[in-house]
């Protein structure tokens, strides 16, 4: 059984470890990188999940961003080490940090990632919403934390003030 925690400072070094085994390499040249350049994620949406051993099996961060000019959550990146994948894990960190999200008041969530997967949490097209390029309008999805938080939200993606 895991258990899911906030990610602490003695966190950091292993959860860059492992996005960098998750994701190719010049994972940092990504346009949602671009706008955490010099933002702190949400300390209490960064969560690390681990087995009764201690060891690291996967990992989920939050950003604050604008979009279209109104408060929101950038979800990502979250990543399951190779030997965890299909157990659940990256869902659990998922669902978890998007519960916390919630009872911590944000309204709308947002995310550039695969609609089949994403769209089982809640997450669809944000056909408005223009993340920094390169990005494939497509994968542009968000989640509303609060009954039509997205509605008439329309715009670029900026990195929070």
């Amino acid at each position: 059984m895991d258990r899911i925690a906030r990610e602490t400072a003695e966190d950091a070094w292993e959860v860059e470890a492992l996005f960098d085994l998750a994701f190719a390499p010049g994972r940092e040249a990504l346009s949602s990188y671009r706008l955490r350049e010099g933002v702190a994620p949400v300390a209490e949406l960064c969560l690390v999940a681990r087995d009764t051993g201690g060891t690291l099996g996967g990992a989920i961060r939050h950003w604050p961003v604008r979009a279209g000019g109104r408060r929101a959550l950038l979800l990502g990146p979250v990543a399951v080490h190779p030997t965890r994948q299909g157990e659940g894990l990256g869902g659990a960190l998922i669902r978890e940090s998007l519960d916390a999200a919630g009872r911590l008041g944000w309204a709308r969530v947002l995310l550039v990632g695969d609609a089949p997967y994403y769209g089982r949490f809640g997450f669809a097209p944000l056909a408005a919403v223009e993340m920094p390029p390169p990005t494939n309008p497509a994968r542009v999805l968000g989640l509303s934390l609060v009954p039509g938080a997205w509605d008439g939200i329309a715009g670029p993606v900026t990195r929070a003030a």
